[in-house]
């Protein structure tokens, strides 16, 4: 994995800030920006300087800091609880998908209320410690939670033929090794000798840009392809694996993913290709009970028609740019998390493996 980069971090006390890396302008460049206040953030996780699930959560809880540094220490506490669920909302309307974003801000809302709750007589300040602690305990969390899924899905990662990614799951996405990337790092971190062919990952090219990077950083032996060319490999015999992350699990296992995991899944059964996500127990929303339900963030045309200020179509056309599709349970061998490999791929392997302690 990359080593001495965190993709984000918490500066300070409760009167500090959040540092991003600004995933924008990777690779050329590695810079980081601070958020001092929610408005920040919320442009942050819209614009896709921090992006991926996991990452995206753990930013939310740290927004929530942010929303309380604002509040004055001699506010009301029920006043207090009351901005912070605003701002909290607020942030969770940044993106539609990614369930990790609603889970961060309700988990940390409910820490507000429990807190207030349970210390009646208590301060603002100390409310702002709690709030603070809690936001430390996820992104610990979810790094415990990314080497849980690095050690649980290496066994899966074959000895020979190559491994297929799509857009990136690595640390960038997260607050640790990653989630798809996290068991190719624990596989050469052992002595597998890995060759990764990575999908370029049309429109904003996270593959090319993010996890050709990572996988470089890290030693990894990589190859960039563009999207179109995965079932040629296929066909060839070279894909050994196709592992990919996940921005939102349904109860029944349909999974929402980057745009163009649908059309890798259905390659990859066709060239009898296993086809694995790797995501924490997060990222699953058993509320929805089909990935039909899942909502889709549909994005500008702009980010089609061209890439990085140069124009590749006619300024008018048509769009159609959709950032996630779902790819359905019965496409997927297994589903790779922190509390173990849930195989075959359904309500009941799900239920399983989630509600184990």
């Amino acid at each position: 994995m990359i080593k001495n980069i965190k993709t984000l971090q918490w500066l300070g006390d409760t009167d500090g800030c959040l540092r991003l890396i600004d995933q924008r302008k990777l690779p050329t460049e590695c810079v980081c920006i601070d958020c001092q206040m929610t408005e920040d953030l919320f442009s942050a996780i819209k614009t896709l300087a921090v992006r991926g699930a996991p990452a995206i959560g753990v930013a939310a809880a740290y927004g929530i800091c942010l929303a309380a540094k604002q509040i004055q220490n001699n506010t009301a506490l029920s006043n207090a609880v009351e901005l912070i669920n605003k701002q909290a909302d607020y942030l969770a309307s940044s993106r539609p998908t990614a369930v990790n974003l609603f889970w961060a801000t309700d988990r940390m809302k409910s820490c507000a209320v429990k807190f207030v709750a349970g210390n009646p007589k208590t301060t603002v300040k100390h409310l702002k410690n709690a709030l603070l602690a809690e936001a430390q305990k996820i992104e610990a969390e979810d790094i415990e939670m990314c080497r849980q899924i690095g050690t649980n899905g290496e066994p899966l990662i074959p000895g020979s033929g190559a491994i297929l990614t799509h857009c990136n799951a690595g640390a960038l996405a997260t607050a640790g090794m990653g989630t798809a990337l996290a068991p190719l790092f624990e596989a050469h971190r052992i002595g597998k000798r890995l060759e990764v062919y990575v999908d370029e990952t049309r429109p904003l090219l996270q593959g090319a840009r993010l996890t050709a990077w990572e996988l470089m950083q890290a030693g990894i032996d990589a190859t960039l392809i563009c999207d179109n060319m995965a079932g040629e490999l296929m066909r060839q015999g070279k894909i050994g694996a196709v592992i990919v992350g996940a921005d939102r699990i349904a109860a029944n296992g349909d999974t929402a993913n980057k745009i163009g995991t649908y059309s890798l899944s259905v390659l990859a059964k066709a060239h009898s290709v296993p086809f694995y996500i790797a995501a924490p127990s997060s990222t699953f929303d058993l509320k929805i009970s089909a990935g039909s339900e899942i909502p889709i963030e549909q994005r500008n045309g702009d980010e089609v028609r061209g890439f990085g200020g140069m124009q590749a179509a006619p300024a008018e056309i048509a769009v159609y740019n959709p950032a996630f599709d779902i790819t359905p349970a019965q496409n997927i061998s297994a589903i790779i998390t922190e509390k173990g490999i849930i195989k075959p791929v359904g309500r009941q392997t799900i239920t399983a493996i989630l509600t184990q302690t």
